[in-house]
């Protein structure tokens, strides 16, 4: 029996929160807003605060401080898109766009290009970790580039100035971009730059906090402290704010703690069907499968993880719209094997080939279809 999930709403999601950010600078979308932000941008403020904080989910949030200054400004519980994971996630953030229109799916994705899986954000290859710098082409800057909301921004409304605040090792997406690596870095950029009358908009991004989920898992004392002390901080810095400064917080996705790692090298019998290693994420993976395999491959996948994933062909898993709508991205065919696993349950499965043993366990991670991973809260503070 398949565990309670939660499936991504491209019409109350993450997406639709900037696509009310957009619409209020004048930036043409063919994507929905978020009515209830929308009736508070009617205020109309010269300076808007979005403020990410890595892996915040819904569930974390009202685990820890259920009623704190976060869910005392909470307006909204709405979902991640799919995967819920950072690399699908900021990337529809940093668009305004679904992952089906970016190709921004997961952490690793194969191109073709290469004959390699690559990890999107280092932008490496995802297992000797090598960088493509010296490719004949970098397929980052081509085949999966993106206009940014920073640069939709400043063209459609030329008197505002679009700025970024993002750890150092984020790559730079604004022209506008100050580094900041911890919570107090962050508050003192975003004082910095709401302090002055002139028109803004500002993403604030923190990898927090999602590093400490990873580490210590979603009930650890390290989490909890961090988001005890950022809500803390938070608070106060509000109280610095001024009538015409709107300050958003909410999250890319969720986290959840991970029980069982399964090594798919264990599972011969699973291997012999596939034509490469899968790909993406230990949590929602991509299959190749050979044409005469399928229905093997079915019947033994679905034995030995059936309670654990929901295995989709891959016809069904784009006719139900788990990465969005709107216009195709020429890649989503290539990245996309003959068949996906979506998690369900707490378990994860590696992904690994012979060449080098696979990523880290984790303890809590994301990119499944629980409600704890999928939902995130949104938070609005203002003054008018």
């Amino acid at each position: 029996m398949r565990n309670e999930i939660v499936l991504p709403d491209y019409n109350h999601c993450i997406l639709n929160t900037i696509t009310s950010i957009l619409k209020y600078y004048n930036v043409e979308t063919t994507h929905n807003s978020l009515k209830n932000l929308d009736n508070i941008l009617e205020k109309k403020y010269k300076k808007i605060v979005l403020l990410i904080l890595d892996g915040m989910g819904e569930h974390i949030l009202n685990n820890i401080s259920p009623n704190g200054f976060f869910s005392n400004n909470h307006i909204d519980c709405i979902t991640s898109v799919y995967p819920s994971t950072t690399t699908a996630a900021m990337t529809t953030y940093y668009s305004g766009r679904p992952p089906y229109e970016t190709g921004w799916i997961a952490w690793s994705q194969y191109f073709k290009e290469y004959g390699r899986t690559l990890d999107m954000l280092p932008q490496k290859e995802s297992y000797l970790g090598e960088s493509i710098k010296n490719a004949m082409v970098n397929v980052f800057e081509t085949t999966v580039g993106y206009k940014t909301i920073y640069e939709k921004i400043e063209e459609a409304s030329p008197n505002v100035k679009a700025y970024e605040i993002c750890p150092k090792h984020c790559e730079k997406k604004s022209k506008r971009s100050m580094r900041a690596d911890n919570i107090d870095e962050v508050i003192d950029s975003i004082l910095e730059l709401v302090d002055s009358q002139d028109e803004k908009f500002i993403l604030a991004y923190l990898d927090n906090p999602d590093s400490l989920l990873h580490k210590f898992g979603t009930d650890s004392e390290e989490v909890k402290d961090f988001i005890k002390e950022a809500e803390e901080k938070i608070q106060k810095m509000s109280e610095k704010l001024d009538e015409y400064t709107l300050l958003m917080i909410s999250a890319d996705h969720g986290h959840k703690n991970i029980s069982k790692y399964f090594k798919l090298y264990e599972y011969l019998d699973i291997l012999e069907c596939l034509i490469m290693p899968p790909s993406l994420e230990s949590r929602v993976l991509s299959f190749w499968v050979k044409e005469d395999k399928k229905q093997q491959f079915e019947d033994i996948f679905n034995d030995k993880f059936g309670d654990e994933f929901w295995l989709m062909s891959k016809e069904e898993f784009l006719q139900r719209n788990m990465l969005g709508y709107g216009e195709k991205h020429p890649k989503i065919d290539d990245f996309i094997g003959n068949y996906i696993a979506l998690s369900t349950g707490e378990s994860a499965i590696k992904i690994e080939t012979l060449l080098i043993e696979g990523k880290k366990e984790k303890k809590s991670t994301h990119c499944g279809l629980s409600k704890e991973e999928m939902e995130v809260p949104l938070i609005v503070i203002s003054k008018k």
